[in-house]
């Protein structure tokens, strides 16, 4: 298997003491891994450094074997992200955003930005002004800016936030398309346990800052009659809920 995504001792303090501890982790090439925790467990402060948004006291990440502090560049070619919130222009149309957005490859035309909006169910909306959108309509016009270069790896922080029950199921199916026809690697936090068990197939557990455990899923339905169950055991092992 293809290593796509490892962090090596990535550590970063914050002056009140919280942060993340040595975290360590592989996610190889067609996963969809689930980073599991509670709001404020350390998630997005891991992914801004993944994807260089911030800068780790010590330790280092690897995205198709580049360096991510060395290399930059080369780390994140093939990346697309959402961390935090899907930013966009709001006086500009969905379609005129992502037209935007496409200057920076070279091989996005506008054949794929109409895919990428019917890929995401915005394409009727795809003349209306984002400042007309509601909060799940602008997460998924985040993410078709996510996948709008074809990247083989995403990185979404939260991406169901804001959905509602039809925009969930929609996007979960996206994410296993993509995941099975193009082989692309997905790594998606959530603090949400039934969606992360609907959606990924390895899933690391993030709490107090530290990463408790990474297993399959498949392995952890075997031994436990849900992730929850299993999630209440792990951080149990690891300190109180």
């Amino acid at each position: 298997m293809e290593t796509v995504l490892k962090v090596v001792g990535v550590t970063k303090k914050y002056n009140n003491g919280r942060g993340i501890f040595d975290i360590n982790l592989d996610v190889q090439r067609g996963d969809i891994f689930g980073f599991l925790g509670p709001n404020g467990a350390g998630k997005t402060t891991a992914m801004k450094i993944m994807t260089g948004l911030m800068s780790a006291d010590s330790g280092d990440v690897e995205i198709f074997g580049h360096s991510i502090t060395k290399e930059f560049e080369k780390a994140m070619r093939k990346v697309g992200c959402i961390i935090e919130t899907a930013e966009s222009y709001t006086y500009l149309s969905a379609y005129e955003n992502l037209k935007l957005f496409s200057r920076f490859y070279d091989d996005v035309d506008n054949n794929r930005i109409d895919e990428v909006l019917e890929l995401t169910g915005i394409l009727k909306y795809k003349k209306e002004k984002v400042k007309n959108f509601s909060l799940g309509m602008k997460q998924r016009l985040g993410i078709a800016a996510a996948i709008l270069s074809r990247p083989e790896l995403v990185i979404l922080d939260e991406p169901l936030n804001g959905l509602d029950v039809q925009g969930m199921i929609e996007i979960r199916k996206l994410i296993k398309l993509l995941a099975e026809t193009e082989k692309t690697t997905f790594f998606i936090s959530s603090h949400l346990i039934h969606d992360v068990e609907l959606t990924c197939d390895r899933i690391g557990i993030l709490y107090n800052g530290r990463l408790v455990n990474v297993d399959s899923k498949e392995n952890i339905l075997k031994n436990y009659a849900s992730l929850e169950n299993y999630y209440v055991s792990e951080v149990g092992k690891n300190g109180n809920i």
